[in-house]
């Protein structure tokens, strides 16, 4: 492998939304053992929103194995996330058998991994742009994290879903999600819900029932990041200085209608958002430094799924129980199980009471 990881040449280059899904589609063809190619929908201008799914089993839920994603260039003009997923989908495939942590991470987890979200948005945006809105909304004009139902009520931008967002919103509803980032730019930080509070008011904080869950989160990805856990403030906002290089989404500032809010309050996926940098379209020249600063991060962070409990909850008879209620005494936040009765609760190190609730069953304590 070479400085980069790769087994093969790596060009460092912006991509074209057709180059994109060129490089998808030769990564699928050339490791069809470990790769599916599918689109959970497509965008305004008719764009599929592709995703590539790595796993030892592709196309399968296992049983007891989690499910990760990744999501980036849900702003278009937000680049360096859509650059870094694509080059990490050529990190696990050209490593998997020879890489050890590479081949456990694909062989324990399925990941499904989506560089862009508003390919519309990414074809109106300009290479060397440091902080401009051009590019950030879809091709309706509107901003997709903003668009998502949010807890405290529809706003002017999420009265109407765009097609991105119900298409993510299915997306979400259909595989059984443990862990999530959302991969943005204008700043170098890990965000971790809630993103808005009831009075809509920046500064406020407004922590999750698992809160010290998404902190131990944003700072896996921080920590291994060279310099996001140093709290060193882009040049355009010299106040903002993240202790540990993460923030609670309100405390900076609200986003009503954000997409990692509605992970967490409508399904079991917990997804924080990572800020990749100041620049939000840098030149194509700086992306290997990029990809070297953030590779490590990536991969731990999929790491993360595995942390916490996890288990099956069955009948007498031995038969999976689909959608039992898993509950931790103490934390207002539930998960359900999955079709074969397997679950995956994120927690931080303890001792906890959990219990397995169905309807028709008797409640059981777990732990």
């Amino acid at each position: 492998m070479d400085e980069n990881g790769f087994a093969t040449p790596t060009t460092f280059k912006h991509h074209s939304n057709e180059e994109l899904k060129e490089e998808m589609n030769a990564l699928s063809t050339n490791y069809p053992s470990i790769t599916r190619l599918y689109s959970v929908g497509t965008s305004v201008e008719g764009h599929d929103l592709l995703v590539l799914e790595v796993s030892d089993n592709p196309g399968v839920h296992e049983p007891g194995e989690p499910e990760f994603k990744y999501v980036a260039n849900m702003h278009g003009n937000e680049v360096v996330g859509r650059e870094m997923l694509l080059l990490l989908l050529k990190y696990l495939c050209e490593n998997y058998g020879t890489h050890p942590q590479v081949t456990n991470l694909i062989n324990t987890t399925r990941i499904h991994i989506m560089p862009t979200m508003n390919p519309d948005g990414y074809q109106r945006a300009q290479e060397g742009d440091y902080g401009s809105v051009l590019g950030r909304p879809n091709a309706n004009k509107v901003d997709l994290n903003r668009n998502f139902p949010d807890q405290y009520g529809p706003t002017r931008w999420n009265r109407k879903l765009e097609p991105e967002t119900a298409a993510v919103m299915s997306w979400i509803k259909s595989y059984p999600f443990v862990l999530s980032a959302n991969l943005h730019g204008g700043s170098l930080v890990a965000n971790y819900p809630y993103d808005d509070n009831r009075s809509q008011t920046n500064g406020i904080p407004n922590p999750t029932p698992d809160d010290d869950v998404f902190k131990m989160l944003a700072k896996v990805y921080s920590n291994a990041h060279p310099t996001m856990h140093i709290p060193t403030p882009c040049k355009d906002q010299p106040r903002e200085v993240f202790p540990d290089g993460i923030v609670n989404g309100a405390n900076w500032y609200v986003v009503p209608g954000g997409m990692q809010d509605w992970n967490y309050l409508n399904s079991n996926c917990f997804e924080i958002t990572i800020e990749m940098g100041c620049m939000k379209f840098p030149q194509a020249s700086e992306l290997q430094q990029y990809w070297l600063q953030n590779r490590l991060s990536l991969v731990s962070f999929i790491e993360a799924v595995h942390k916490g409990v996890s288990g099956f909850v069955r009948s007498t008879e031995g038969n999976g129980i689909a959608n039992a209620t898993i509950s931790v005494f103490g934390i207002e936040h539930h998960v359900i199980s999955a079709a074969a009765g397997d679950f995956w609760r994120l927690l931080l190190p303890g001792n906890y009471s959990i219990t397995a609730s169905a309807h028709g069953y008797d409640t059981y304590i777990i732990f």
